[in-house]
């Protein structure tokens, strides 16, 4: 049974304690990090969520408390009270912050006990689901102790920032519509209303677009929202997102405010200045470039399009992407032609995630090409296309074939992958960059039909609008990601406001006006009443808060995260629930054949 904290009150944190402490009685409390037994000696390493600090216990002096310090262990909870002294030259730590002092214990209490715990805050090479079941232990670790604290650092700035630009906090619904577009919704069944649906919001849309009808003209939120999807490094189903809207604004307004807004962000959390303004790139570009709409700019290594060069070959996979109107782009990996046979086998199958079916490729070397592509290409022509991608001794080319948007997506992440493998760039470099003038609608081979590329309050630009009617493909919308190391940590756009607008857009995503109004007629009746011009941007706070941390994992910087398959291995959720509150929500579970079979 534990100790009582009664008439006992801390003084400092551990990491707290200084050399100008000497001579003071302190007071620490936290948990017991190592336990060291030096004959008549004992140091107790004390760690809060500022650091650790030493206690020292003499056994000569007080063989009691001298006993009851032994008899800690690690990830007790304990109070020491004791003399703040001076450690002698040969034991001072300069790694450490508290590494000049230490506490000679008078008083111990040790508060709780702590069983043996699966692993320690300070083991390295723990499996991650074993970290995520016992988050409380892993919580203790320094570094994740430092990414929440980070984390709370850059809240407090967007909320300080956006309150000085006269911008309202405005908490919208958690329980909302169903939306019919986008990535798919978490639903909560109603008691109240048998066999209709709640759904967790994708984001608050329709909300802050009518905050921005009901005059409140600057609006944000840091808030919670949800979207049932596969999860990745830097995605999770819950996460969290600096909402904004503004009234009577156009994209260059809303550019200007986020650029000073990731610049006070980077200060105050990083001490960086950032230079602004950031760099612009239209969608296309982006996509020629570097075969991605979140160009990583800290290095090179740009897309080359060599259909025309190569078109013609009696090489079948050219000929066929190329003939079924696909292309043949590639990348120039500086300084790679060392690579070995098995590491280029290992891009191979990288880019086969991506759906590419593979990669030709050319080991540019002094006096001669080695190349997949010998049997098919003679030198002369190899070696036009070594000088199509200005490549030189030591360089290797990676060239792929198929249709253009597998082309690009393969490219663009091979891209980055060959920069992670060959340390291409600076961790600790910032390249924003503005991606704008995006497709407003993108076509589904599946379902043949369009869908908006962002959602269907997107506006067009305003020269495009005639062109929803005759050729959607080629319209363009007022949107834009704001990219940081090739991560999209924002995405907005100007909003509709014009009703025979949003009436087109539907028709071009096929819906009739009456499962418009079904949908969203709502939004729709508000627009009647007087909406102004309006446009916003959301962040991805955690993907933010992670590119700040340093981090590659979006797990690091958020307290209880989820795993990958959705579900939490802290608290067993997703887990069933009982037949009663089932019952009481009008809802019976189908069982699956694969159980109905066992």
């Amino acid at each position: 049974m534990g100790e009582s904290m009664q008439g006992l009150k801390r003084t400092h944190y551990c990491a707290e304690v200084n050399e100008n402490n000497i001579g003071q009685e302190v007071v620490v409390m936290g948990w017991v990090s190592h336990n060291r037994n030096f004959g008549p000696f004992l140091f107790v390493t004390i760690r809060d969520r500022t650091g650790i600090v030493q206690t020292y216990f003499n056994q000569e002096e007080n063989k009691l408390l001298f006993d009851k310090a032994s008899s800690t262990r690690g990830e007790f909870v304990v109070a020491v009270r004791g003399e703040v002294i001076a450690r002698t030259e040969k034991n001072i730590n300069p790694n450490l912050k508290t590494g000049k002092i230490e506490i000679r214990a008078e008083e111990l209490r040790i508060l709780s006990e702590s069983e043996v715990p699966p692993f320690t805050p300070s083991d390295t090479g723990v499996k991650d689901d074993l970290r995520l079941k016992y988050r409380y232990i892993d919580l203790r670790r320094p570094e994740l102790q430092k990414n929440l604290f980070l984390r709370h650092k850059a809240a407090q700035v967007v909320r300080k920032f956006f309150d000085s630009e006269g911008y309202i906090e405005v908490e919208t619904p958690v329980l909302a519509k169903s939306t019919p577009e986008g990535a798919r919704d978490y639903l909560v069944p109603s008691r109240v209303h048998p066999g209709t649906f709640y759904a967790l919001p994708q984001s608050p849309q329709s909300f802050k677009q009518l905050l921005m009808v009901s005059g409140f003209d600057r609006y944000f939120q840091i808030t919670k929202c949800f979207r049932d999807e596969d999860l990745r490094a830097d995605r999770q189903p819950e996460f969290t997102q600096i909402d904004t809207e503004l009234a009577f604004v156009g994209q260059e307004d809303i550019f200007e405010i986020n650029e000073r807004l990731c610049k006070a962000v980077f200060k105050e959390t990083l001490d960086i200045d950032l230079e602004l303004p950031f760099q612009r790139m239209p969608y296309d570009e982006a996509m020629e470039r570097f075969g991605v709409d979140k160009p990583d700019l800290r290095f090179a290594m740009e897309l080359v399009n060599i259909t025309d060069l190569v078109k013609g070959s009696t090489f079948g996979v050219f000929e066929n992407a190329i003939n079924a109107g696909g292309s043949v782009r590639g990348i120039c990996a500086q300084g790679a032609a060392a690579m070995s046979r098995k590491q280029i086998d290992s891009l191979v199958e990288f880019v086969k995630g991506y759906r590419a079916k593979g990669l030709a490729w050319i080991n540019v070397l002094e006096n001669e090409n080695k190349t997949s592509l010998s049997k098919f290409f003679d030198a002369s022509a190899i070696q036009n296309i070594v000088n199509a991608f200005g490549a030189k001794a030591g360089d290797l080319i990676l060239i792929c074939a198929d249709k253009t948007e597998v082309v690009f997506d393969a490219l663009g992440n091979l891209r980055n992958e060959v920069a992670k493998r060959l340390n291409l760039y600076n961790p600790n470099d910032f390249k924003f960059i503005w991606v704008t003038e995006f497709p407003l609608f993108e076509w589904s081979e599946e379902d043949n039909r369009l869908y908006a590329k962002h959602h269907p309050f997107t506006s067009p630009f305003d020269e495009d609008v005639e062109l929803m009617d005759t050729d959607p493909m080629k319209v363009r919308a007022k949107a834009y990601d704001l990219v940081l190391n090739g991560y999209e940590i924002a995405g907005g756009s100007i909003r509709i406001h014009q009703r025979e607008v949003q009436e087109k857009m539907f028709k071009a995503l096929g819906f009739s006006l009456e499962e418009a109004r079904g949908q969203f007629g709502f939004l729709l009746n508000a627009f009647k009443y007087g909406a102004p011009p309006h446009g916003g941007i959301a962040y991805g706070f955690d993907r933010l808060v992670m590119i700040l941390a340093g981090s590659s994992n979006i797990r690091d910087v958020i307290a209880f995260p989820k795993v990958k398959d959705a579900s939490d291995p802290l608290t067993d959720a997703p887990s069933a629930v009982s037949g009663k509150q089932l019952e009481e929500l009008g809802l019976s579970l189908i069982q699956s054949q694969e159980k109905e079979d066992n």
